[in-house]
């Protein structure tokens, strides 16, 4: 496990350098998990550290593989100075714990939901989980263990989070993509969906 996690830091700070901050967070029955902070000009840059150390079991599996199955750290992007948004930390890990307490496997296209504000004064309490391989590139394990994901966060509005639910990811993302929404203001609007 402390193999693998060490990959895995090492693969964030060659994409995105040196954290300037770190939290970890540990919940009853999990493993800790961190969160390392990057900052890049006017971007702020949280990820999760210790989501990996596990694969993520398949719910309805009898048993849990405990080398076979998905691994994936989370990315959330947003612009600097604008909100308090050092407190998604605590969101944050808590979303990269839910493989392990709620044995749900992170996928792209999938919505995750914290149901409360992910930093004071937010819009947005869920995530639309995106599709890996541009920020931070994949981390090759050893077979018969599945490559590390680096999965991007998009946050949501309750508004786009329903209607995501109703039309689907992908008309979400092109909804976003046509009104030429900025993903990371912390404090944006939800996008127009008549």
């Amino acid at each position: 496990m402390g193999e693998i996690l060490a990959l895995v830091e090492a693969r964030l700070l060659t994409a995105l350098g040196e954290p300037d901050a770190r939290a970890a967070v540990t919940f009853l029955g999990t493993d800790r998990i961190e969160v390392l902070r990057f900052v890049d000009g006017d971007v702020v840059r949280y990820a999760t550290l210790g989501m990996s150390a596990q694969p993520m079991a398949d719910p309805t599996a009898v048993l849990a593989d405990p080398v076979k199955g998905p691994r994936a750290e989370l990315v959330i992007s947003v612009r600097a100075g604008l909100a308090d948004t050092d407190k998604v930390l605590r969101p944050l890990a808590v979303l990269a714990a839910s493989p392990q307490v709620e044995g749900v496997v992170v996928a792209p296209g999938a919505s995750l939901e914290v149901c409360e504000p992910l930093w004071p004064g937010a819009p947005f309490s869920s995530v639309l989980v995106a599709e890996p391989g541009g920020l931070v590139e994949d981390l090759e394990l050893d077979a018969p263990m599945e490559p590390v994901r680096f999965l991007p966060l998009l946050p949501m509005t309750n508004n786009e989070a329903a209607w995501k639910r109703v039309r689907g990811a992908q008309e979400l993302q092109e909804r976003w993509l046509s009104h030429g929404t900025d993903l990371r203001d912390p404090l944006r609007g939800s996008v127009p969906l008549d």
